[in-house]
């Protein structure tokens, strides 16, 4: 669920369509968005095992370890693009403000935290034109840990 009043409009992204923009400001490590609706988590092995999961792969997110959700339906959360300099910080399903965030700000989020360890992107980022490949869990969870401490230090 997004807690921040919010549009949906053209990404400023290149080639990303559609982007997910606050109306309102955010402080630094406030929750933007928290998850809400997971009926169910799948192992990775088990996503590409099945057929019918694996068509389905596209809608996967990390939520923990090995454990991953599906969200078919595409709610508004899957406007929020990919930046190697987000304004968000992914942390175990929610997302935090990276930085005082001014209203209009494009939320985005580091992918690499939402795939599969060596999982590649189906596109590179836009900025750098670097495939965007997955954390294992231990960088992942360390490095989101290690930086939502900073930013909830600062509060």
């Amino acid at each position: 669920m997004i807690l921040m009043p919010y549009r949906i409009a053209p990404s400023r992204i290149p080639g990303a369509g559609q982007g997910l923009f606050l109306d309102a400001p955010a402080a630094a490590g406030s929750i933007l968005v928290a998850p809400d609706g997971i009926g169910r988590t799948y192992r990775f092995e088990d996503l590409t095992a099945d057929p019918a999961l694996s068509r389905l792969l596209h809608t996967s997110v990390r939520w923990f370890g090995e454990h991953y959700t599906l969200s078919p339906e595409w709610p508004d959360e899957c406007y929020v693009n990919h930046s190697f300099t987000p304004s968000g910080l992914w942390h175990l399903g929610f997302i935090f403000a990276d930085a005082n965030l001014e209203a209009g700000t494009e939320l985005t989020v580091d992918y690499r935290h939402l795939l599969a360890p060596g999982q590649r992107e189906s596109f590179d980022d836009a900025t750098s034109g670097q495939p965007i490949v997955g954390f294992d869990w231990a960088h992942s969870i360390g490095q989101s840990t290690a930086r939502l401490a900073q930013l909830l230090a600062r509060t």
